[in-house]
């Protein structure tokens, strides 16, 4: 009996906005930079927050996510906080970020800075 392996599913999902935003970083880093990271560093008043960061290599145990401008590494210690959701660029009058729609995430604070899983 033959075993197919289907295809994996994305660890996070981007929006057309976010992977012009990743183009847009990607257009502008430094030099010897290989793509940006996201990673939840624990921080805030509810544990664990958002960060994204320019690098310049990827970790073994990073996900790896090719886009149009660039690659976005998903940090391996992060990525089972991050499973299903969905990375938005956001811009408005007054403020301009990244936003997560993130099915794991139980609890966030009143700011909005950090979450909790």
């Amino acid at each position: 009996m033959a075993t197919t392996l289907r295809a994996r599913p994305a660890a996070l999902n981007l929006t057309s906005a976010a992977e012009a935003r990743i183009a847009d970083l990607m257009a502008r880093a430094p030099a010897g930079t290989v793509g940006v990271k996201l990673s939840t560093p624990r921080r805030g008043c509810s544990g664990l927050a958002y960060s994204v960061d320019y690098v310049a290599e990827g970790k073994p145990f990073d996900e790896r996510i090719e886009t149009p401008g660039g690659v976005l590494f998903v940090d391996g210690g992060s990525i089972l906080y991050l499973i299903g959701s969905t990375m938005d660029w956001v811009e408005d009058d007054f403020t301009a970020g990244f936003v997560f729609a993130n099915p794991n995430a139980k609890g966030a604070c009143g700011c909005g800075e950090s979450f909790t899983v």
